[in-house]
């Protein structure tokens, strides 16, 4: 998928080569669970965004500027019963669909957050046919609220969420 300036590709494991400084820069994941992950684990993690894509024909996209990796954005699965995405797959009725980014450091303030998702969002709608889409985004997490709101999404209700328990507010596309 191409945008004005960016592509946006399916991952492959050629990626684990190029994830580092979105993976294990303490600023970057302060909000994607807080822990730095280690180089070793990188394979599992592109990993597990393969696998996410055959599961439910969406995942995330690697995002790349001029052929180099800033970034991901894609859709993330949840089950809403328990506000987990691991773990066998929910029934379509709890499915929960969330689009959500990260970009590495160097890549910040040039509106790519929002160039990325907005072509995701498209897509998902188009192609998908997904039109709840959530963003669940901390409460301190200002650059991200104001890329949701950018993008048209609302904020609703504080729910916590994942093995670390984390709370976060449900935006709303």
């Amino acid at each position: 998928m191409q945008t004005e300036r960016l592509t946006l590709r399916l991952p492959t494991l050629g990626d684990v080569a190029v994830v580092g400084p979105l993976l294990t820069d303490p600023e970057v994941v302060r909000f994607l669970g807080g822990e730095v992950v280690p180089p070793e684990v990188h394979g599992e993690i592109v990993q597990k965004w393969i696998d996410r894509w055959d599961t439910y024909g969406v995942g995330a996209f690697m995002v790349e500027r001029d052929g180099e990796f800033v970034g991901r954005t894609g859709i993330l699965v949840w089950d809403r019963r328990t506000w987990t995405h691991r773990g066998p797959t929910p029934p379509a009725e709890f499915q929960q669909p969330e689009i959500g980014w990260a970009f590495v450091r160097a890549a910040w303030g040039n509106g790519y957050a929002t160039e990325a998702a907005r072509a995701v969002i498209d897509w998902a709608r188009a192609e998908r046919g997904i039109d709840n889409l959530i963003s669940l985004i901390a409460p301190a997490n200002i650059r991200s609220q104001r890329v949701a709101e950018r993008l048209g999404a609302t904020p609703g209700e504080t729910i916590t969420h994942g093995d670390e328990a984390v709370e976060s507010v449900v935006w709303r596309y």
